[in-house]
């Protein structure tokens, strides 16, 4: 395996999921909770990895001429973007947030994984990122495919594990309840945007 393919890859995969999305807020909401910290990370990278490995297959071409495909998750994610979004507001003018010293998973774990798989799934972004762009920048690397695919896997793995479990680092700022409403008013105000720009 070539390294150097590796590491375009990784960097490739890095910058395509560096930007704050809705995924990224809700992994780093649920590293703050110290909520299902592992298994929300696991899925998200799980995801992206059969995501990257369908694209460097070749399945780009597929959904480039089922165009449906792009279009269903396209109203579909908007939808529950807007649903999440008014679920943040709603958080950020209603819930007194508080932080403990020790934090407890109250939350669902099947919720947890149901949310994070609504928004791997139901993005288009996420298949013209990961399917259809890294899939076809894996096609100028002839017969090093895997080893780009493989950076670009390790690259998710690395980026969601570290975002998830390095938001402890946080955790002394989020104990004030007002960082909470101000975390939750942006976070609605993401989805919010991210809906509307999927809308047009």
């Amino acid at each position: 395996m070539d390294l150097s393919v590796a590491l375009a890859g990784f960097a490739l995969g890095i910058s395509l999921i560096l930007a704050i999305g809705a995924q990224n807020a809700f992994v780093l909401k649920q590293g703050l909770k110290r909520e299902h910290v592992f298994a929300v990370c696991f899925i998200c990278a799980l995801s992206d990895a059969v995501l990257i490995s369908a694209g460097v297959a070749g399945f780009g071409a597929i959904v480039k001429q089922f165009p449906l495909i792009e279009q269903i998750s396209r109203y579909a994610g908007a939808a529950f973007l807007l649903v999440y979004a008014a679920l943040s507001f709603k958080s950020a003018l209603t819930t007194n947030h508080k932080l403990e010293a020790k934090g407890k998973a109250v939350g669902s774990l099947v919720t947890a994984l149901l949310t994070c798989l609504a928004f791997t799934w139901l993005n288009p972004h996420v298949y013209l990122d990961t399917v259809v762009l890294l899939g076809s920048i894996s096609t100028q690397y002839e017969g090093q495919q895997l080893a780009f695919g493989m950076g670009a896997v390790i690259a998710s793995f690395v980026f969601f594990f570290s975002l998830g479990y390095g938001a402890r680092l946080l955790i002394p700022v989020f104990k004030n309840p007002n960082a909470w409403k101000i975390l939750e008013g942006i976070i609605g105000l993401v989805m919010l945007l991210l809906a509307i720009n999927l809308l047009i």
